[in-house]
């Protein structure tokens, strides 16, 4: 990430809840926000850290429910 970047997530830390949400209003009125599709995203070999991170989600009962990408993109609210 680069230092502007950084710089503005440690600018939207300091905001009040109702300051973020307006500058957000700003951002999506500014800018167009694409839906992406799970083909689109690159795949990638795991590291040693995603890997202890699914063998503890496979331990885990409480991490096997799943949502369909329709409902994840509709809870995240990009669709």
């Amino acid at each position: 990430m680069n230092a502007i970047k950084e710089r503005i997530i440690g600018a939207v830390s300091l905001m009040s809840d109702k300051e973020a949400e307006i500058f957000w209003k700003l951002i999506q009125n500014r800018y167009t926000i694409t839906t992406k599709n799970w083909n689109d995203i690159e795949e990638a070999e795991p590291d040693e850290t995603d890997i202890l991170m699914l063998r503890q989600i496979e331990a885990d009962p409480d991490c096997h429910q799943y949502i369909s990408e329709k409902e994840a993109l509709k809870e995240l609210g990009i669709v």
